[in-house]
């Protein structure tokens, strides 16, 4: 009886370790949501060659997104195709977020992107609900950031580089553009 206490003491401790890393990583607990960051790991852990991304039509943006004591989102690469379509699939990212590493470019993370309107356009009114993916909404409606780019949601997942404000926050303070 005694080995069977013992047994079930390990065990949970065991378990609850292993829920508080993966909550550490994340910021959640939830299994779903575990599951699917782990699937768009798996999916995009290809794009750790920038080549990979450029061959499969993902396209660099020209700057590097930081605000000093904010954090930083570092280059973006696009993939045009999938901007304006109204479909929020996981296993494949509007935007894949790279930064500058001593080896040239480093994946750091994954955009998902739903346009709303016409480049340039004033957010419309009503907007459209957010789009949900994780179990959570997108940030937005917000007007486009450059010239070009249309109002629309978007949703961060810092899928390869720790994020101490959180998986899905869009700002990385860990993230710089020097």
């Amino acid at each position: 009886m005694k080995k069977i206490l013992v047994t079930i003491a390990i065990s949970l401790t065991l378990i609850a370790t292993l829920a508080g890393v993966a909550y550490a990583a994340t910021g959640t607990t939830d299994p779903q949501v575990l599951q699917d960051l782990a699937k768009v790991r798996q999916v995009t852990a290809k794009y750790h060659d920038v080549n990979v991304a450029l061959a499969d039509g993902y396209l660099p943006t020209e700057d590097c997104d930081a605000i000093p004591g904010i954090g930083g989102m570092g280059f973006h690469y696009v993939k045009p195709a999938l901007m304006m379509d109204a479909v929020v699939d996981l296993t494949t990212p509007e935007i894949l977020m790279y930064a500058s590493s001593g080896n040239g470019l480093k994946l750091i993370g994954v955009e998902y992107f739903v346009g709303i309107g016409a480049p340039e356009a004033p957010v419309p009114n009503p907007a459209p609900p957010a789009p949900i993916l994780f179990g959570r909404p997108f940030d937005g409606p917000m007007l486009g950031h450059i010239p070009g780019m249309p109002p629309h949601y978007d949703l961060h997942a810092w899928v390869w580089q720790p994020n101490p404000d959180g998986i899905f926050a869009a700002w990385n303070p860990n993230v710089t553009c020097e």
